[in-house]
């Protein structure tokens, strides 16, 4: 065999293999506005060989799994015939930034020989049809068609704040999809209602239980602030980041639910992020899948005067004589 012929099988290796592809083929723009060759991160990473069917994620901010599941479902819809991908927002204009920045722009900075061997033959606001019969459109709701691949970005806020929309994505959207074609839905906690919720109790309880999965149950997937690599700070910033007792002492319970010490420089970095978030810091970068959903509803009262009595650890048990009347509140 000659060198030429061996190479042309090496290249030819590479675009069947999906995990290449998702490394070495796409572009996007990064946090600072610049065109990037994307290159998948450890919680992307750790998403894609845990994955399942149908996947449920409940996550810290900032991990990047929308882009990461958007442009997987874009491959898969370049790389078979007759695929269709959908992708739901929780808003119109999560829509069009969607859509925009994670598909389209993926698309039209491949490199020309892979768009000449997947032209789009239509080419909207919210949709990419190819020449091969596959396709990929970002929208509200999916009902009117039949799915191979759904992202569901933010359900836990759909939940919380449209649930007529929620009602539709799990009647219409979820009905979409066949048994043994995928399925993500992944978004921070929104309170502890809600088809989100519900879905993610029963399949954390599932993995609790390790229980055999069908094709129709879904995967428990949890991504916690603390695994993230760069949320820390480093030896010379610690110095300038006072940590009160309160905080400490919140260090001190977890670290023992989550098997591992944390370092130095993550306990300053959340201490600053607290300080920031406030009462919505466990909802947005929650460290445990219960923490997650302990943060009020949005709108709900007292949710300041509830955070600042749980910092000052006021909440707690006491005596109970069963000869007086007990009245709560």
């Amino acid at each position: 065999m000659g060198v030429a012929n061996a190479a042309a099988i090496e290249v030819v290796d590479h675009y069947t293999d999906q995990l290449w592809r998702l490394h070495n083929l796409y572009y996007i723009v990064d946090e600072r506005g610049k065109k990037v060759k994307f290159v998948p991160n450890w919680a992307q990473l750790d998403l894609y060989e845990a994955m399942w069917y149908l996947n449920i994620v409940l996550k810290a901010r900032q991990l990047g799994f929308s882009t990461f599941i958007d442009l997987l479902g874009l491959d898969e819809t370049l790389w078979a015939e007759n695929y269709h991908a959908g992708i739901i927002a929780h808003t119109r204009e999560d829509v069009k930034i969607l859509f925009r920045n994670k598909v389209k722009f993926p698309y039209e900075h491949l490199e020309e020989g892979i768009r000449y061997r997947f032209p789009a033959t239509q080419d909207s606001t919210n949709e990419l049809v190819f020449k091969h019969g596959s396709s990929i459109r970002v929208g509200l709701s999916m009902r009117s068609s039949t799915l191979q691949f759904l992202h569901i970005s933010e359900h836990g806020k759909i939940c919380n704040k449209f649930a007529d929309k929620a009602r539709e994505i799990r009647t219409g959207a979820l009905n979409t999809v066949h048994p043994g074609q995928l399925v993500f839905i992944e978004s921070t906690a929104e309170g502890r209602e809600g088809d989100f919720f519900d879905m993610t109790q029963k399949a954390r309880r599932f993995a609790q239980e390790r229980r055999r999965l069908t094709r129709m149950d879904y995967r428990f997937h949890f991504y916690p602030w603390w695994r993230h690599p760069n949320y820390s700070l480093t030896e010379n910033e610690i110095e300038d980041v006072p940590i009160d007792p309160e905080t400490k002492h919140y260090f001190e319970s977890l670290e023992p639910k989550i098997g591992r010490e944390l370092t130095p420089g993550q306990k300053a970095w959340y201490a600053k992020k607290l300080d920031e978030q406030k009462g919505d810091m466990r909802r947005e970068y929650p460290s445990t899948p219960d923490e997650a959903f302990e943060q009020s509803i949005e709108g709900a009262y007292y949710v300041k005067q509830m955070a600042w009595i749980r910092k000052q650890q006021r909440i707690t048990m006491v005596p109970h004589d069963p000869n007086y009347p007990v009245h709560t509140g």
